[in-house]
């Protein structure tokens, strides 16, 4: 009677998110087609997202995510332009299968629903969330939880269709972002990484809270090397993905090269430093003089407005003279931090920051920038499991143990590259099974999972095998041990689809009256 219920509940609320999209879509000018896609997508996410939120755990409710979208849609886009392959129109997306221009509020997409929820993630953020005090990072970290967060916002319509779950990497825009941003997640929690992109101020300096956070909860040894790991990795990515940031990057490290080798000689840094004052003071006094004389303010409000296009012209003197004032006083304040150089304090101080920042510019330098992001990527996953293993130490009911072997076996099918999954990599396998034994120990001490062995080594073989199954719900598996000619084999099943059997090694250690109980019986590995 209940299930009846909780059906007809269902149909109630995916009428309202339909009607409530469908009342949006009304008021918008986009053709039938783009609605028709749009509600298509809506319709998926709801059919799929009951399964997604039992795979995947610590994620938003159904309606937090539509919401989300039903707002993305109703106040980012104005004009959604769904274009045929080869038409004309496709033209202005080039070798692109999008083009999301965020201050036209305007999509340019194939008809493919996956590529056009993805846009309709990409164009409700900022390009920063990071204040400017957090050089380059603020560019690269911004852009690399951004990503990751629109690959997540695509995969309940990507990996699942009502029935089952399959990840295919080629589907993924970067597997690689997509990795660190739910490593990330696991770690933090969506809510934390949610607010941090939804941000609107940089009041709240959610880089400090991001370290505090990890500290609080895994560690100062562990923040340090989890946030250098992290800021790395943004880095190297953008300068594969980003040949405008590549550039950036390049000019950048050039000028602290430049400005590292004049600190070396003080004679010449107090010298570079007196003439950066002289010019600024020249500056200072030349504003000084336009603000008292009309006509010279007159020639410099005409020369300003002469190349401005009409949107950003300055309408008035009183506007250009509180403009020179603001200018005048920036003035005032960099030669004041230039005197605070030539301060021993300031100067050590000054000194080791160019030098940190030459530090993570000098990942340019790098040759083979694809070999480097696999080395450290695998570096991030040691980190990780190591965080990993201090979530188990402090989950002490039933149900959180449940939802962090739910949380590991997704974490272990998520794809390190277009070949592998996690639990794929060699490097990280001893590791991987070192969480997974705590995991299932620990499942045993509060009676959550069945004990098939008293050799701990055959019961890990057995149970193992939940950390490699994409079934939707691991309480519906069941194992059947099965003896033949003094061998052991199991087989792992949902319902009526099997798994592949397979033969227990160290049949020999098998506690045979222990095991013989079970013998040829399906058994629920869940209690």
């Amino acid at each position: 009677m209940q299930k009846k219920k909780d059906k007809f509940l269902d149909k109630l609320v995916k009428k309202d998110y339909n009607n409530e999209l469908e009342e949006v879509l009304e008021k918008k000018n986009f053709d039938e087609n783009t609605k028709s896609i749009l509600l298509n997508i809506l319709y998926k996410i709801e059919t799929a997202y009951k399964d997604y939120e039992k795979v995947k755990q610590g994620v938003e409710s159904k309606e937090e995510f539509i919401q989300a979208i039903i707002k993305t849609i109703k106040n980012n886009c104005e004009n959604i332009n769904i274009v045929k392959l080869n038409s004309e129109e496709s033209k202005i997306l080039g070798n692109k299968t999008f083009l999301v221009e965020r201050q036209n509020k305007r999509i340019i997409c194939y008809p493919i629903e996956r590529k056009l929820l993805y846009c309709l993630a990409k164009i409700s953020k900022k390009e920063k969330i990071i204040k400017d005090d957090y050089f380059l990072i603020n560019k690269t970290l911004s852009q690399l939880i951004n990503v990751g967060n629109n690959i997540n916002t695509v995969e309940p319509l990507r990996d699942f269709n009502g029935y089952s779950w399959t990840t295919l990497p080629r589907e993924i825009e970067s597997v690689s972002h997509n990795l660190i941003y739910q490593n990330l997640r696991m770690l933090l929690g969506y809510k934390f990484l949610n607010n941090w992109i939804k941000n609107k101020e940089y009041i709240i300096d959610y880089m400090e809270l991001f370290n505090e956070k990890l500290k609080e909860k895994y560690g100062e040894k562990i923040q340090k090397e989890f946030t250098k790991k992290v800021e790395e990795l943004s880095v190297l990515l953008a300068i594969k993905y980003d040949n405008r940031m590549r550039n950036e990057i390049e000019r950048s490290k050039i000028e602290i090269d430049k400005k590292i080798d004049k600190i070396i000689d003080n004679k010449s840094f107090v010298e570079e430093v007196t003439r950066q004052k002289k010019i600024i003071t020249k500056e200072i006094k030349r504003i000084d003089e336009t603000l008292n004389n009309k006509n010279m303010l007159q020639n410099e409000y005409e020369r300003r407005n002469e190349n401005l296009p009409l949107q950003e012209k300055i309408f008035s003197m009183r506007i250009l003279s509180k403009m020179l004032i603001d200018e005048r006083d920036n003035k005032i304040k960099k030669i004041e931090e230039l005197n605070e150089l030539l301060k021993p304090k300031k100067f050590v101080s000054y000194k080791k920051k160019l030098e940190d920042r030459q530090k993570i510019l000098r990942l340019i330098d790098i040759k083979d920038i694809e070999q480097e992001i696999e080395k450290s990527l695998k570096e991030f996953q040691e980190i990780f499991l190591e965080c990993y293993e201090n979530k188990i130490k402090k989950a002490e009911t039933k149900q959180e143990i449940i939802k962090l072997i739910y949380e590991f076996r997704y974490y272990c099918l998520l794809p390190f590259n277009q070949q592998k999954t996690i639990n794929g990599v060699k490097e990280l396998e001893k590791k991987i099974e070192n969480v997974e034994r705590k995991l299932i120990t620990k499942a045993h001490e509060i009676k959550a999972i069945e004990l098939f062995s008293k050799n701990e080594e055959i019961d890990y073989q057995i149970l193992k095998l939940i950390f490699e199954v994409r079934v939707i719900c691991l309480e519906d598996l069941n194992v059947k041990i099965i003896k033949e000619k003094n061998k052991y084999y199991m087989q792992l099943f949902d319902e009526n689809v099997f798994e592949e059997k397979i033969e227990i090694k160290n049949a020999e250690n098998i506690n045979k009256n222990d095991l013989e109980i079970k013998l040829n019986k399906k058994v629920k590995i869940f209690n």
